[in-house]
């Protein structure tokens, strides 16, 4: 079966990532972490199989994850922390706007403004 046919399969739990608003992939590509050049070639899973990202989202439509040890937000540096979660809680936010649009979709305006001007370098 080509890939295209069997759905994009999540690398951690192996279930289908049916929408973006659960995509990893799609939420690092609107926050600027991933590359366009590798989106078609990069492996996907859940946001919630992310839980080291998955834990900055703060929205209403997200039931916060936590994450313990060493990289759980509130070990960390609070500017840090701060800046992170405004960045990927924009990036979640951009997901559900995405996901409700209808229509031809146009890829490369998926992302944050800063990270279209980022990806144009």
């Amino acid at each position: 079966m080509a890939k295209c046919d069997e759905g994009y399969l999540c690398e951690v739990c192996g279930d289908d990532v049916s929408s973006i608003v659960d995509s990893d992939l799609y939420l690092r590509y609107v926050i600027g972490e991933l590359d366009p050049e590798v989106l078609h070639t990069s492996p996907e899973r859940h946001i919630r199989c992310n839980p080291v990202l998955a834990q900055f989202i703060d929205h209403n439509n997200f039931a916060r994850v936590t994450v313990a040890g060493d990289l759980s937000r509130e070990k960390l540096d609070a500017d840090y922390v701060q800046t992170r979660q405004q960045l990927v809680s924009r990036g979640y936010g951009r997901l559900l706007e995405i996901a409700a649009t209808q229509g031809d979709r146009d890829v490369t305006a998926y992302p944050l403004p800063e990270a279209i001007e980022k990806y144009k370098q």
